[in-house]
């Protein structure tokens, strides 16, 4: 008896025909809800003969399947049919589109190459992947400064002396200066952002790569007040009219003499407070004047020209205008924390 009723119902099901998405799914609580014909087969399957179960068993169970694949070819040809209907045009983008943000790191890039572009430098990059000869050599490092050990630098290949042919990651973007100094004669006006790497622990304060953007000038007669003045400008338009500025004497192998900048805290105003560490100030970048060495190196003749230089870490000022106080979250990609910068496109 109850075979019979499979039987019946598995011939009703290969006939089921539906033309709307409520004709289906009516069907679909008809056979295959808790409540549903198949489901009530069930209460019968209790009194089958023991030698019967198996029998019975499979069966119930071939025809829930065929119920189950019936009417989901039916779900698919009421969809085929109303695309078909309606003629859609597949090569339309989707609506409505999410609006993405650019990375808080690019915002405070492009505002600060705005800044130097619109004072009359001009963008230049180079390879991340560089040779020794440009990275430190041409930068007046001297042949056993501890920049060029393995604790700092990220060697690729590297063969014992021979400048020309170790190969690294940059460290600093002022290979590109060096290259761009190469093969242009002055008068030279050049800002060079761009990624570099050093052998760093990663921590909420470091990691083994940053970003950098540099600056080179080379003319006659450039002086120390010139990039004070570019400076004092620089910082004024990203920090406020308000802003002050203040240089310390300071070393670097390819700048005589050298200072690192301050600016006066924009948080306190200068009075201090936890963020300058009460001392009103906060470091942004280093600078300098070129060092006549890197211009002969650089095939520049010193005597007849001068210039400056300045380099600061993109990280460094994204804090300072938006406190982020972990770094590792600029390399995380969490999508909440992107979000965050939408306002300040």
């Amino acid at each position: 008896m109850l075979l019979e009723k499979i039987s019946s119902l598995l011939d009703e099901i290969q006939h089921l025909t539906a033309s709307t998405p409520e004709e289906i799914e009516r069907l679909r609580q008809h056979y295959l809800s808790k409540k549903g014909a198949i489901a009530a087969l069930m209460n019968d399957f209790r009194t089958v003969a023991a030698e019967q179960k198996r029998e019975v068993g499979m069966r119930i169970n071939e025809l829930k399947t065929q119920a189950f694949d019936k009417i989901n070819a039916l779900r698919d040809q009421v969809a085929d049919t109303a695309m078909e209907g309606e003629q859609l045009d597949m090569t339309r983008t989707p609506y409505p589109i999410p609006l993405g943000t650019r990375h808080p790191l690019t915002i405070v890039t492009n505002e600060i190459i705005n800044i130097f572009t619109r004072m009359g430098f001009t963008l230049a990059d180079g390879p991340e992947v560089e040779d020794d000869l440009h990275i430190f050599t041409k930068m007046n490092f001297a042949a056993d400064h501890p920049a060029r050990d393995m604790q700092d630098t990220f060697f690729v290949e590297q063969h014992g002396t021979d400048v020309t042919k170790n190969i690294l990651l940059r460290s600093h973007t002022s290979s590109v200066q060096a290259r761009v100094m190469e093969h242009t004669q002055p008068p030279i006006r050049v800002i060079c952002p761009g990624r570099v790497y050093r052998n760093e622990a990663i921590t909420a304060r470091a990691h083994c790569f940053f970003h950098q953007l540099e600056g080179l000038y080379v003319d006659r007669n450039v002086s120390f007040t010139d990039l004070k003045q570019v400076l004092l400008t620089f910082a004024r338009e990203l920090f406020g009219e308000g802003t002050d500025i203040r240089l310390r004497p300071s070393y670097f192998p390819f700048t005589e003499p050298s200072a690192e900048m301050d600016i006066t805290c924009h948080i306190c105003g200068g009075k201090g407070c936890g963020f300058c560490k009460h001392t009103g100030w906060v470091e942004i970048l280093g600078c300098g004047m070129v060092d006549p060495n890197v211009l002969e190196l650089c095939g520049i003749d010193s005597k007849e020209f001068s210039g400056y230089a300045f380099g600061l870490g993109i990280e460094r000022i994204t804090n300072l205008k938006y406190r982020v106080s972990d770094l590792r979250m600029f390399s995380e990609n969490d999508v909440r924390f992107l979000h965050e910068f939408e306002a300040a496109l």
